[in-house]
C-alpha cells in the first residue's frame, strides 16, 4: 500500500465513482500521488469491458487480452497502491458543502473531491438471443471487433450517424454488410449517408425490425419483420452490431451536475482544469462525459487527466514517470 486511508472522521481526498478504465485508471494516479482514494465501483463493477471477450487495441497486450481480465489487472494496480473499492451503488450525492457526502445505501462517506466516471451504457435491443450471444456474434463496436469479421457476413442495426460509422469501419474487413432500419429512411447526417450509399459492400433492409437471434455457441441467424407487412424471415448471418445509442449511467447526478440533452455530464473547463464540472471539486472522465470516441484506451486517458487535475486540485505532488 502507497497510501493510507483518511483517519477516522476524516474525509477522503478523492471519491471516484464508476470501476470502468476511466475510474480505475484515475485511482492509479491519485493513489500515486498520495490522495487518499476511495473508489465506489457499483454493485455490478467493471464497466463494458467485462462484458467483452478479446481485447485487440488496448496497447501491451500483443496478443490481445479477455476483457474481465483486463479489468481485473486494472483493479488491482489501483489496489496495489491503496485505493479502497466499495462494490456498492451510489444512492445519493450532496455537494452543497465541502466536504462532499455520498451516499451507499445508509452508509455516508466524505471525500474532498469526486471524480464521476460512471460510463455510458449501449442501449441493446432486448429481444430473445441477446444476452446469450453477447460477445459471440452480437457486438455495439466495430473498431474494437470489426477485424473478427474478415470476409464474413455481418449486419449493422440502427440509422444514425453512430449506425452509418459501424457499417464502414466493418466494410474494411466484411465481405458484405447489411443495414437493418426500421423506418425507409436514415436520422443520420446526408455526408454519412452518401459515404454508405456509395459503398458497394453495403445493403440497406428498410422498414425492417430485428426480432430474435440464433445460435447455440455463436451467432448463427437472425429473424427479422417487415414492419409494414409484418412479414417474418430469417437470416444466416455471423455478426450483429447494435447502433441504436447509449445511455450515460448519470442519474444519480441529475439537477446536481450540468447534464446535456441526452444525459451526458458537461465538462466547464475552469483554467487549468479541464475535466471539470459546474461544481467546484467535483471532475468528470471517460464515456460519461465522451459522445465521440467510447474506446477503452480514451476512457482511461480522460481517467489520467481527471486524476492529475484532481492532484492539483488537492495541491498533491503528481508522480513523474
Amino acid at each position: 500500500m502507497f497510501v493510507e486511508k483518511p483517519k477516522e472522521g476524516q474525509p477522503w481526498d478523492v471519491a471516484i465513482i464508476g470501476s470502468g478504465p476511466s475510474a480505475l485508471t484515475a485511482a492509479i494516479y491519485t493513489t500515486r500521488g498520495a490522495a487518499s482514494t476511495l473508489v465506489l465501483a457499483g454493485d455490478v463493477w467493471g464497466g463494458q469491458l467485462m462484458l467483452t471477450t478479446t481485447v485487440d487495441n488496448f496497447p501491451g497486450f500483443p496478443d490481445g487480452v479477455q476483457g474481465p481480465e483486463l479489468m481485473q489487472k486494472m483493479r488491482q494496480q489501483a489496489e496495489r497502491f491503496g485505493a479502497e473499492m466499495i462494490d456498492k451503488n451510489l444512492t445519493g450525492l450532496d455537494v452543497s458543502q465541502k466536504p462532499f457526502k455520498l451516499m451507499v445505501g445508509e452508509q455516508i462517506y466524505t471525500a474532498s473531491s469526486v471524480i464521476i466516471a460512471t460510463g455510458a451504457l449501449t442501449k441493446w435491443l432486448g429481444i430473445p438471443g441477446e444476452e446469450k450471444l453477447l460477445g459471440k456474434g452480437i457486438s455495439s463496436c466495430a473498431p474494437c471487433d470489426a477485424p473478427f469479421f474478415k470476409d464474413k457476413n455481418v449486419v449493422v442495426v440502427g440509422g444514425g450517424d453512430s449506425a452509418m460509422e459501424e457499417a464502414l469501419v466493418l466494410t474494411k474487413y466484411a465481405r458484405k454488410v447489411t443495414i437493418v432500419h426500421r423506418r425507409e429512411e436514415f436520422r443520420a447526417s446526408a455526408a454519412m449517408q452518401k459515404k454508405v450509399f456509395g459503398n458497394e459492400k453495403i445493403e440497406v433492409l428498410w422498414n425492417k425490425e430485428l426480432l430474435e437471434y440464433f445460435g447455440e455457441h455463436k451467432l448463427e441467424k437472425i429473424k427479422i419483420k417487415d414492419t409494414k407487412t409484418s412479414e417474418e424471415t430469417e437470416m444466416p448471418v455471423d455478426g450483429v452490431f447494435v447502433a441504436i445509442g447509449h445511455v450515460p449511467a448519470t442519474s444519480p447526478f441529475k439537477n446536481i451536475i450540468t447534464l446535456d440533452q441526452k444525459g451526458y455530464i458537461v465538462p466547464q473547463p475552469k483554467g487549468e482544469f479541464k475535466s471539470s464540472t459546474n461544481v467546484d471539486g467535483v471532475f468528470v472522465a471517460g464515456d460519461v462525459h465522451d459522445h465521440d470516441y467510447r474506446q477503452a484506451i480514451t476512457a482511461a486517458g480522460f481517467g489520467c487527466i481527471a486524476g492529475m487535475e484532481v492532484l492539483k486540485h488537492l495541491d498533491k505532488d503528481i508522480p513523474s514517470w
